[in-house]
């Protein structure tokens, strides 16, 4: 069936039928795409996907961590309370809660709305749905107890979400090794040999039972690589000269900061095998700085492959013409940037991650955005593309504009909280102030001569930040407001 479309008195184009959605999330993925610009790294079909649609070269999420980014993206609000910048924020906030008039989600949205919605993988922060420690046995608590028709995942030989999520290829997981392991493999295994290549799999079973039903769908597939450890199938290691791969340009502590705005590195360290241990004192060296940036490299081009894979069986059942594709990084990370291995932290480098929509059936006016945008705009996008009325008043704006007219100017801000500070992205500047003892408190980064962050300005520029910081304040939560 053809998908026809309609012109709106608004500029805006909406399908006149209820259109398919399929969002991809892929767990630590910062713009390192050959789209972005890094014509190193092997990621053809995600490539392929942004050429057909939309890329948005300055996206930024609400939190640096797994669970709390995906929070804020499916609640459509920036955090409110500081349970919002835990990766624990479904537990709290979802979990073992009586469905309420007003959804949980917007996934719970569109299933209120006549659609069928089915998960698979790391959506949340659960890879299975359900609510358990990573060294613990699978409960009974639904993370998202009301948005999913069906939840979905096959732990495969690994037995448990937790374990497949740290996964080796010889059935092991980081638990399972109290930690006595490498961050990184490469092992001569298939797809399936991890367990994205069988979320993969599970994906393509749901599209072929989804194209056989009359209603709308949403199918959100969360693949879990690059998130540590960097373990992916040999043939992708493969693709790659590791003498060849850049180092991080700026691999030192930013110029006039306190060392606790890098942070620690406790998720790195977490892998006690590791050839070298990084530490704000004692940078590792530039042979095991090329080897993480090879798995990690790596890890995207398996990804990438079972991207292309499932939009190639989305095309073949003949579902790409009225379907809606979204591919969302939950946050960035640190590849050495500011000595650094890891997310958590304010910087550009954890904040900015990639961001593709691509629109069924037309050409997309603007395939390279630039404007400001935040992970809470996609919650309005899909509303607003679907012609859906938003529940509540949501922090996010829709960003069909951007993607349909001719005028990508944009005066958004970007707001993101960590620990004990909140940072804000204008279209020059980047802001942060924290909440904490330690001296300075507020950062400055001229994005126009210092896109790496190298140099907090704050100092010596005071009529910048002074006419920055109410702005900051107008949307900082008030328990920000005391150390």
């Amino acid at each position: 069936m053809t998908l026809s479309m309609s012109f709106q008195s608004d500029q805006t184009i909406r399908p006149t039928q209820a259109p398919n959605i399929l969002f991809i999330a892929v767990d630590d993925l910062r713009p390192e795409l050959g789209i972005y610009g890094n014509q190193r790294v092997k990621s053809p079909h995600i490539d392929q996907l942004a050429s057909e649609g939309s890329y948005f070269t300055n996206h930024y999420v609400q939190v640096p961590t797994c669970g709390a980014s995906r929070f804020s993206l499916m609640t459509g609000l920036r955090p409110q309370k500081r349970i919002h910048i835990e990766n624990t924020a479904f537990y709290q906030e979802m979990a073992n809660r009586e469905e309420r008039e007003q959804p949980e989600s917007f996934v719970h949205h569109l299933r209120r709305n006549g659609y069928t919605t089915v998960g698979i993988g790391k959506l949340s922060h659960s890879v299975d749905g359900w609510v358990y420690g990573y060294e613990e046995s699978p409960s009974h608590i639904k993370e998202m107890p009301h948005s999913w028709d069906r939840f979905v995942f096959n732990p495969g030989k690994w037995g448990t979400g937790w374990n497949a999520f740290f996964a080796y290829a010889n059935g092991e997981s980081r638990q399972s090794l109290k930690k006595q392991v490498k961050p990184y493999e490469y092992a001569e295994v298939d797809d399936e040999g991890y367990p994205d290549g069988l979320i993969l799999n599970s994906a393509v079973q749901e599209l072929k039972k989804l194209k056989a039903q009359r209603k709308p769908f949403f199918l959100g597939v969360g693949f879990f690589k690059p998130h540590l450890p960097f373990n992916a199938p040999k043939k992708y290691w493969d693709l790659y000269d590791r003498s060849s791969l850049p180092l991080a340009d700026d691999p030192f502590i930013p110029k006039n900061v306190h060392p606790s705005s890098v942070g620690n590195m406790g998720e790195f360290n977490n892998y006690k095998l590791s050839d070298e241990k990084p530490s704000l004192d004692q940078p590792i060296s530039d042979e095991y700085a090329r080897k993480l940036i090879h798995g990690y490299y790596a890890s995207i081009s398996y990804i990438d492959h079972l991207v292309g894979k499932l939009i190639g069986e989305l095309k073949s059942l003949d579902l790409d013409k009225k379907t809606v594709i979204v591919l969302w990084g939950d946050h960035g990370w640190h590849l050495g940037n500011d000595r650094k291995w890891g997310k958590h932290s304010l910087f550009e480098r954890a904040l900015k991650s990639a961001l593709i929509i691509k629109l069924p059936g037309e050409k997309h006016y603007n395939p390279k955005i630039k404007a400001i945008v935040e992970s809470v705009d996609l919650y309005p996008t899909l509303m607003d593309y679907c012609g859906i009325k938003p529940p509540y008043e949501l922090d996010g704006e829709s960003v069909l504009k951007l993607i349909q007219s001719k005028d990508t100017d944009s005066e958004n801000l970007a707001f993101s909280f960590w620990k004990n500070g909140v940072s804000m992205r204008t279209d020059r500047y980047r802001l942060t102030q924290f909440y904490r003892a330690e001296s300075p408190q507020i950062e400055l980064y001229d994005h126009t001569s210092d896109p790496s962050e190298n140099n907090n300005i704050a100092l010596s520029h005071k009529k910048i930040v002074d006419s920055l910081i109410p702005v900051l304040k107008q949307k900082t939560p008030q328990f920000y407001d005391t150390p």
